[in-house]
């Protein structure tokens, strides 16, 4: 199946170049495919995709999302009234599947926030929160492993005439 976050593209590459309508319709067709609500007026980052496609995923319009994140599914990235501030999510961050972030948050680059985790506060650079409400259980520097090692590698397309296998075999017969 198609990752939403295709379809979200699409959508802000035409609200961007300001061509009305077209916007709302492909959002109305993320939400009848995918149930969710990824809006075309939200920032999200290169790289960045939506786990099993982005199902069940709610995104405030005003929420900005930097690159290379990774968002499970059933995830909550919504304001909280009476504060017009909406999350601030930085670089490669990993969201677990069910976590809600909640209210004017900024997530720093490089964070882990485990899954069914409901952030309230802001998360500093490296830290790995897990919980409700969401409390700092580990650092990201040292893990054994890095979450986004697979991720990068199913993201990242390298044409074939660019792989060396490609090239020494045209080349050498």
């Amino acid at each position: 199946m198609i990752n939403a976050i295709h379809f979200y593209r699409i959508a802000r590459w035409l609200y961007l170049h300001h061509i009305p309508i077209l916007p709302k319709f492909i959002q109305l067709v993320i939400f009848i495919v995918y149930n969710c609500n990824i809006p075309y007026k939200a920032n999200i980052g290169k790289g960045s995709f939506f786990n099993h496609a982005g199902m069940g995923v709610l995104i405030n319009p005003h929420v900005s999302i930097g690159e290379n994140t990774k968002i499970g599914n059933n995830c909550s990235i919504v304001g909280q009234g009476p504060y017009k501030n909406a999350p601030i999510i930085g670089n490669h961050v990993y969201i677990g599947p069910g976590a809600v972030i909640q209210g004017p948050v900024v997530i720093d680059d490089n964070v882990i926030i485990a899954p069914n985790c409901v952030v309230t506060k802001s998360v500093p650079q490296y830290a790995i929160v897990a919980g409700v409400p969401a409390k700092i259980i580990g650092d990201v520097r040292k893990l054994d492993y890095d979450i986004f090692k697979m991720s990068r590698g199913m993201i990242t397309f390298i044409p074939i005439w660019k792989t060396k296998k490609y090239t020494e075999f045209i080349f050498t017969g």
